[in-house]
């Protein structure tokens, strides 16, 4: 584990902090589902409420919440605000996990 270039014995609490949270962030099913989705395409907060039957202010505040962690970026076109997935390695976890659940 020692060769390994990513690993660390020691995380700086800055780091912990960021790990901590994302593991948070993808320890709620709802926010699960949003990033799964937003894995396809970016979409709407209308948009991701109507896939995933749920309400527009729920979305908001997942969104929100996920937004904060950088895990998700949005761009305007207008008045409607265009949601995706904004890290690559978290999508990736997401997607291992899935497909690690799927295996079962």
């Amino acid at each position: 584990m020692d060769d390994h270039p990513f690993y660390s014995k020691d995380l700086d609490e800055e780091t912990l902090f960021v790990v901590t949270q994302t593991f948070k962030a993808l320890s709620d099913p709802t926010r699960v589902r949003i990033l799964n989705l937003l894995f396809e395409k970016e979409y709407s907060v209308n948009e991701i409420a109507e896939s995933l039957h749920l309400r527009q202010s729920t979305v908001s505040h997942q969104l929100r919440f996920l937004k904060n962690l950088r895990l998700v970026k949005y761009r305007r076109e207008g008045t409607t605000m265009y949601y995706s997935h904004d890290d690559e390695h978290v999508i990736n976890v997401l997607q291992q996990m899935i497909q690690h659940a799927l295996h079962h």
